[in-house]
Order: structure tokens, then sequence, then C-alpha cells
């Protein structure tokens, strides 16, 4: 199943590469090799728990994430490593989509020369992409990349720009409304709020969601994290949810001198199975550690 959330007036065209709603089960992981041996912390307050929910959409508990594994370093070093390994990071975005591009074929495609034997779309998607990870970097580069919907908004409008219903603006800020439902498979179908007139309370969401993080949560790590977690369950867009609120995520972190995270496309199916109990729940303390253990070794 992929995240994609029609409007009114979205276009019908099934894109061949959208992943199935089946892949969203909720199944029982295997614990994550960096916690095995960490005594399992004890779970959040019940009023904490109530102001996540209530401000950002998500509840997690921070003290059973390992943070520290993600480790500072330098802005000149985290770019560095960043725009070294973008064609990875562009064919993990797309794969997670179920777009057919191998990394060769990505690689190949970002230095200009056209691949045969796949869709337009495909391509198309492909070089979306590679336009929201530039601009990202560039903005980073600049001292202009904020956790805000400024940003938010001009990522969206690259990476989903041949997708999504409306790029660059959240549900209802246009003609079409409605939009944010998702699919999560036995668990059923998960629904984003109602975007509102002019998309007011979608705004109003945002504004609650990185004024939490911002003010009440001290880690850019968890900031950034936690701000992956709620935008995709929040469901501003219309389409291309994941792939944006994973830049805003890897802007942040990039920001505050931390590696970005891509989550690999080799550990699609966890991806997944995680991606289910996030949209049913809004727990988010397995997905973000599941994040952080995806960081570059």
């Amino acid at each position: 199943m992929a995240e994609k959330s029609k409007g009114q007036n979205s276009p019908a065209e099934h894109r061949a590469w959208a992943i199935s709603a089946d892949r969203y089960v909720k199944q029982p992981l295997p614990k994550p090799a960096s916690t095995t041996n960490r005594t399992p912390a004890p779970r959040v307050s019940g009023e904490l728990t109530r102001v996540q929910l209530e401000e950002t959409g998500i509840t997690w508990d921070r003290s059973a994430v390992d943070w520290s594994l993600l480790v500072r370093s330098t802005m000149d070093r985290v770019r560095s490593r960043f725009r070294a390994s973008l064609p990875e990071y562009i064919w993990d975005a797309a794969a997670l989509e179920g777009n057919p591009y191998t990394l060769p074929e990505v690689q190949t495609l970002l230095e200009g020369i056209t691949v045969t034997g796949h869709r337009i779309a495909d391509q198309d998607q492909i070089l979306a992409l590679n336009e929201g990870f530039n601009l990202a970097d560039e903005l980073v580069g600049a001292s202009t990349f904020y956790l805000d919907k400024a940003t938010s908004d001009e990522i969206h409008a690259r990476v989903a720009v041949h997708e999504a219903n409306e790029s660059g603006h959240f549900r209802g800020e246009g003609a079409a409304g409605g939009g944010g439902h998702v699919s999560i498979g036995a668990l059923g179908t998960f629904h984003a709020s109602e975007p509102g007139q002019d998309g007011r309370n979608l705004k109003e969401e945002f504004r609650r969601l990185t004024t939490y993080l911002l003010e009440d949560v001290a880690d850019p790590r968890e900031q950034a994290v936690a701000y992956f977690c709620a935008a995709t369950r929040r469901q501003f867009y219309f389409d291309g949810n994941k792939r944006t609120a994973k830049l805003m995520m890897a802007g942040h972190l990039l920001t505050n001198s931390y590696d970005a995270i891509s989550i690999s496309a080799r550990r699609q199916l966890e991806f997944n199975q995680l991606l289910a109990p996030l949209f049913d729940s809004g727990d988010s303390t397995e997905m973000m550690q599941f994040i952080i253990d995806s960081r570059p070794e």
C-alpha cells in the first residue's frame, strides 16, 4: 500500500509501483541487535502520553530509544557524507515506494543517461527525488533549512510534483478536499484529520507539532525522528508524505551536525510492518528505534 490519499479531484490513475495494502500487516518483529542486551525502559507516563498524542498525533517513550547511537559530527562532514550517498538514498526512497529501478540504474539516470525498459513515471519519480534531496542539501548549506511548513511545502513540491494532487500544498489548501485515508491491511483503514477550510485543521496540527518538538523536546535527534513519525501519520499532503517527512528529518539532522538517516530498501518488510502500529495507535517507539538502527555506519 502506498501512502496515497486521493482528494475529490485527484487523478484516478493507479501507479504500477504502489505498495499493496497487505504489506502493512502488524506482525511481531525480532528485537534490533542494538537493543538486545538493554534492560527494557519503563513506559511513558499516562500524562506525557496524553500530551504527546494531543500535540503531535503520536506517542513515544524517549527513554526506550538509544539516541546515543547517532553521534554528532560537523556540518561539513555530515553534508559531505550525505552528498556522497545521494544515489543510494534516492534509490532507497524510490524502492520503498515500489519503484523498480535498481541502484546501478539510479546511478546511471542521475548521470544523465536514460535507462531503457522503465515507465516514464518511474523515471520521473527518481528525478523528482533527486531534486528534493539536492534542495534539502542546498537549504542546509545556506543555513535556511527550518522545521517549518514553508520548507516542507518546498520539498514536497519537488518530490511529489508528478504524483500528488496539488503538490506543495497541504490537503484542502487548493480546490480538492478530503484525502488522508491509509489502508493498513488487517487493521482496517486509518483516517487522518479532515483538512478543514483552506486546510486550517492541518495547519493547526502542523503548528502544534513543530511547537511541541522545538520547545518541549531538547534533543535535535529526537525532534527529527519524531517529526518523521508524526508527519507520516498526520498525512498533511495527498501523496508523498513519507518521502517529504524523510527529507525533513534528514535536513534537521544535517542542520544539527548529525548524519542523515536513510531507511534502507533492503529493510522494506520491517519498515512496512512498523508502519501498521504507527498508523493504528500512534505508538512510534519501535519505529524510532528502527530509524536510529538504520543510521549510516
